[in-house]
């Protein structure tokens, strides 16, 4: 392929620290795949409603700068992705422009906070929906809307899906989803409702390897809610939602522009 081509589909971004080594950040470059949800078709043919993430971001996945992460990481890989959304599409309030902290940043952040004791520095405890909104708003002074979804699958018909709707209409950030009975984070970039139900669009962190082409990425197939294949290779899938278990939401109060 074009060396263009790949250049216009990843990014090199400079953070101090994917990996730690006696309590010294190490500098490290790592190219990173950007809109990979581009190209994929719609899952319905007669869709009744297309909501979708508005602008760039950059994919995070599990060992995507490094640091193997594989069995605890996921959470905090879906940060770094809202992290990046962030970083390209929003003007931030001065002195909170960075680029998205790296896993041992989250965890010190998470500590400086109170959130968690000492010990939490380098360890490999993984976090959810309740610490995202915290680093987020830690670091680039962004409040999040918790959205408790306790009755699985069905409550996210009634209540999550048009508040999902109308989130990515009006600012069009990536969500984070997980937690409850579902403890492996994913993050959302839209929702479409047709007569049938409604499908997510997930980006998942659990992918580990050498980075791909989106429509590579794309290529692995569907999302599995109730875990029976191995999501860990589908990291880019659209998931009927009527299958989630219960589970909490993060969604970014940003607008863009």
């Amino acid at each position: 392929m074009d060396k263009k081509v790949i250049a216009a589909e990843s990014e090199e971004i400079d953070w101090g620290g994917s990996g730690a080594e006696e309590g010294e950040i190490m500098r490290k470059t790592k190219p990173l795949s950007k809109n990979v949800h581009t190209g994929l078709r719609n899952p319905l043919r007669d869709p009744v409603k297309c909501s979708l993430i508005k602008g760039d971001y950059l994919y995070f996945h599990y060992g995507c700068d490094g640091q193997d992460d594989r069995g605890w990481g996921c959470g905090y890989r879906t940060v770094q992705t809202m992290a990046s959304w962030l970083c390209q599409n929003w003007s931030p309030p001065t002195g909170k422009h960075r680029p998205p902290p790296s896993l041992p940043h989250i965890q010190q952040a998470l500590v400086t906070m109170g959130d968690k004791p000492g010990s939490f520095s380098g360890s490999r405890e993984w976090i959810g929906t309740f610490e995202a909104s915290l680093v987020l708003d830690y670091f680039y002074d962004v409040p999040c809307k918790l959205v408790h979804v306790r009755g699985g699958g069905a409550e996210l018909e009634h209540v999550a899906v048009e508040e999902l709707h109308q989130h990515f209409e009006k600012h069009g950030s990536p969500v984070m989803m997980g937690g409850d009975r579902d403890n492996s984070s994913k993050g959302i970039l839209g929702v479409c409702t047709g007569d049938m139900g409604s499908y997510l669009l997930v980006v998942d962190p659990h992918y580990y390897g050498c980075q791909l082409e989106p429509t590579e990425l794309q290529r692995h197939g569907y999302y599995d809610p109730h875990g029976s294949g191995d999501h860990q290779q589908l990291p880019v899938t659209r998931g009927q939602h009527r299958q989630f278990p219960p589970q909490d939401t993060v969604i970014q109060r940003v607008m863009v522009g």
